[in-house]
């Protein structure tokens, strides 16, 4: 069983989803592959320990403080490759930026492998089923673009801003 909880935000409505004690899932309403990962059965329940840490969680982020996804149980639902695609976005500071390229080139060094695509890691981050906690809106274009942002480029924006990468 899969439980979830809603959460109102300045983004929009969040959907929060907990399997066996983790948070396994949090999408943008309406976003790009909007509850993809999941394949249970759900159940609304708002009280839930592991959703009401996540949105205290939410609640100091969008107060402006820097809470870390580790901070969290998480349990995104995805391939090897994409689970090491979002362990390095876990590990991209507040308030700062990579490329998908970087990435692409950090895969390649821990695999020991000359190449990785970047649009490799472009489809996996843009699978990410943990939006805003795995931070993927702080992935950008080698040339500073705001490329790739399944909930919208509008919204990517909007959580750069708020963490200072971009000026409001």
């Amino acid at each position: 069983m899969i439980y979830t909880a809603a959460y109102p935000s300045p983004i929009g409505t969040l959907f929060l989803a907990e399997k066996n004690h983790a948070l396994c899932g949090l999408w943008i309403e309406g976003q790009k592959y909007y509850l993809s990962s999941i394949q249970e059965k759900m159940e609304s329940k708002e009280d839930s320990k592991i959703l009401m840490l996540t949105k205290e969680w939410l609640n100091r982020y969008f107060a402006g403080e820097r809470p870390c996804c580790t901070q969290l149980p998480l349990a995104p639902f995805g391939s090897e490759f994409r689970q090491k695609v979002w362990d390095i976005l876990c590990q991209i500071p507040y308030g700062e930026t990579t490329t998908y390229k970087a990435i692409a080139q950090e895969l390649a060094t821990q695999n020991a492998l000359s190449h990785m695509s970047p649009q490799a890691v472009g489809g996996a981050v843009g699978h990410n089923p943990i939006s805003i906690i795995i931070p993927c809106h702080r992935v950008i274009g080698t040339n500073g673009s705001l490329t790739g942002y399944a909930g919208g480029i509008e919204k990517k924006r909007w959580l750069l801003e708020h963490e200072g990468v971009y000026e409001k």
